[in-house]
């Protein structure tokens, strides 16, 4: 009987975890149609994975706690190909850093995944990123191994304990082991585990578009690392809720940035993916950002389409959309990326960390009667 009990009780806490609200069950009103999971991963291919580090409490002692951090990684063809995609990147506000994107600018194309983490950790997580690749795919014919992994972070000092470096190779590697398709856990995990949006809690989110078949069908996709913005900036659904939410702020001065992941099946060549990576700004405006000065604001964009293009040998046969027929891209990443930064609000809980510093969640029910307020309840 108590076996039973305990079972009951377990798959309910399982089912409660697989029920967590989204925006969009809340009701918050998005244009566009998302994919089937709203999320980057409804592109087909791309594989999300997540280490998650929380330990300890009370006064922050460097070296020792407590930790409130982690990695997320993002594989554009899965964790097994080694079949690079065009790319291309944006930096709206450059107080932050993305590693590998001169590559990127030069050549074209993206290798490997793009890894979120911990402002400290991008050395930790880049030399990981090499040696698991090496680990797995051995010397090329020269004897070496070529890698300029692609790592983008955000400051998580105000919960975690930022110099005390606790995200090592072991955990980067987990990240990338567990990259899976499906849907995407969202709010304090991975590398947004600490992060701070608005003065509520933020982290990972994620949401996804569909174009219609007369824009060809595509699908763009979006993950975000949100740990921007200061509260009374706030904007959902074009609604002033940090405003109308000022109490439990976490600071004064805004510390913190963002990375946005796009990513597209449509077949874009690198200058047009660039035009994608810009529009992810617009989205985040929606948000009320403004790309304060002291905010890394840096996005990507790859598309999964002209499979083996960098291929050594040979001349390569390419497909691409006209430029006439970007605007629907441009369109749901703009839509995709709002939705992914208030998914990451909405997804995140309260937390307490280093020296017992508390960031509030948003509240679920005090955004309902904001959105009511303003008649922008979805109907």
């Amino acid at each position: 009987m108590i076996r039973a009990i305990f079972w009951m009780m377990l798959l309910a806490g399982v089912a409660t975890a697989q029920t967590k609200p989204r925006a969009r069950d809340l009701g918050v009103p998005f244009d566009g149609v998302p994919g089937a999971l709203n999320a980057i991963t409804d592109v087909a291919g791309v594989e999300v994975g997540h280490k998650t580090l929380i330990s300890g409490g009370g006064k922050l002692q460097p070296g020792r706690g407590p930790v409130r951090t982690g990695v997320t990684a993002v594989f554009p063809r899965g964790k097994d190909s080694d079949d690079m995609v065009f790319a291309a990147w944006f930096s709206q506000n450059g107080d932050g850093e993305l590693t590998g994107t001169t590559y990127i600018e030069d050549m074209g194309f993206l290798q490997g995944p793009v890894m979120i983490t911990n402002t400290h950790s991008v050395g930790t997580v880049r030399d990981a990123v090499i040696a698991w690749r090496v680990k797995r795919g051995g010397a090329d014919e020269s004897g070496y191994y070529w890698s300029l992994p692609v790592v983008g972070e955000t400051w998580d000092g105000w919960l975690n304990d930022i110099n005390g470096f606790h995200v090592r190779p072991e955990h980067v590697q987990q990240a990338m082991d567990s990259a899976r398709g499906g849907a995407v856990a969202e709010g304090n995990v991975g590398g947004g585990t600490g992060m701070i949006c608005n003065e509520f809690k933020g982290g990972i989110g994620t949401s996804s578009r569909r174009l219609s078949a007369e824009a060809g069908g595509y699908t763009v996709g979006v993950l975000v690392q949100c740990n921007f913005g200061r509260r009374p900036s706030l904007m959902i659904a074009g609604v002033p809720v940090g405003k109308e939410i000022p109490e439990q702020r976490a600071y004064e001065p805004e510390d913190g940035s963002i990375i946005i992941v796009v990513a597209t099946d449509a077949p874009l060549l690198p200058h047009q993916l660039k035009r994608v990576a810009k529009r992810a700004g617009m989205g985040l405006a929606r948000t009320g950002s403004y790309a304060s000065n002291g905010s890394g604001d840096i996005f990507i964009a790859f598309s999964t389409a002209n499979a083996g293009a960098s291929g050594e040998k040979g001349v390569r046969d390419l497909k691409m959309l006209p430029n006439d027929r970007l605007s629907p891209i441009f369109e749901a990443t703009v839509q995709a990326t709002e939705e992914a930064i208030v998914n990451a609000m909405i997804a995140a809980e309260t937390m307490v960390g280093a020296n017992n510093r508390k960031v509030v969640a948003l509240p679920h029910d005090r955004l309902m009667e904001v959105l009511r307020k303003y008649h922008r309840i979805a109907k």
